[in-house]
């Protein structure tokens, strides 16, 4: 019993673990709470199309020397902003232009990248380094989830009610465009605390997975948020320490743990819908 409580305790014995465990929960709170409003919103392929727009950005911010997280978030308000004007300016629907956006910055990003010489590993930016995290990107990450965090929980009403009718939002006098490219500029400073643990294509999952799931098992806004935040923590830190033991990395493992709550809830509540028809069919019969 000893060795086997040990054993389930050696993750927490070294340091990289423990960052990781760190950088995974900073990561998984604000995500949650944003992929609420995508869900609600529609805007899955919003975060898909910031997640992928960042490449170029953080090329351009190695060739000159700044921030990488500096570049990053640039790219991912210019994509926002792009979309946005094209959507305004165009008969062409929103997940069309969302389409040709990402995919034409993240083609940019590769071209660019093949054309510099860097010891910056396109793996470490597709996939993320969660093992491989140091204080500052610690500190980085945390700070940006407290920022993200509280923001959303002092605003969260505004959203939804610009999230559910924007006329109505409008007509209350709440500030439309800046709720609007607000939240596209949260999104994109999540993505930049996120970006150097899960990578750009992970990123998604984290901003999508969450909200999903809560949007099938709840029916109140507040209850959805609460949900998909206790979700994404106990994925993202069940994730990390499950990598552990099956030698895995762990951003991969987080999506995928997400991924089977997805399934498990989905099983769960289509099987309550139908024993509920099934029983109402019953009444009226009787």
């Amino acid at each position: 019993m000893t060795g086997l409580f040990e054993t389930l305790l050696q993750p927490l014995q070294y340091t990289f673990m423990l960052n990781a465990f760190m950088i995974s929960f900073f990561i998984a709170v604000p995500t949650a709470l944003l992929s609420c409003f995508l869900v609600l919103k529609g805007w899955s392929l919003m975060g898909d199309a910031i997640s992928h727009a960042v490449l170029p950005g953080i090329v351009l911010a190695y060739v000159t020397a700044i921030p990488l997280s500096v570049g990053a978030f640039g790219a991912g308000m210019f994509c926002a902003i792009a979309t946005g004007f094209l959507q305004n300016n165009s008969r062409v629907k929103r997940d069309t232009i969302m389409g040709v956006v990402f995919s034409g910055m993240f083609g940019l990003g590769i071209v660019m990248y093949t054309k510099i010489e860097t010891d910056l590993h396109l793996d470490h930016i597709l996939f993320g380094n969660m093992l491989g995290i140091g204080w500052l990107e610690l500190l980085e990450s945390g700070l940006i989830a407290a920022f993200v965090t509280g923001l959303i929980l002092l605003k969260w009403r505004d959203l939804v009610l610009h999230s559910f009718d924007p006329t109505q939002a409008k007509a209350s006098g709440l500030p439309v465009q800046w709720l609007h490219y607000g939240l596209l500029a949260v999104l994109s400073l999540t993505i930049v605390g996120a970006l150097k643990a899960v990578g750009i294509i992970l990123a998604i999952a984290m901003l999508i997975a969450p909200g999903a799931i809560a949007f099938l098992v709840t029916k109140r806004f507040a209850s959805m948020m609460a949900v998909a935040v206790l979700v994404a923590v106990g994925a993202s830190l069940g994730g990390v320490y499950a990598s552990f033991f099956i030698d895995s990395a762990p951003a991969p493992t987080i999506v995928l743990v997400m991924t089977g709550v997805f399934i498990v809830a989905f099983i769960i509540v289509s099987h309550r819908a139908r024993q509920m028809k099934a029983a109402a069919v019953g009444i009226r019969q009787a």
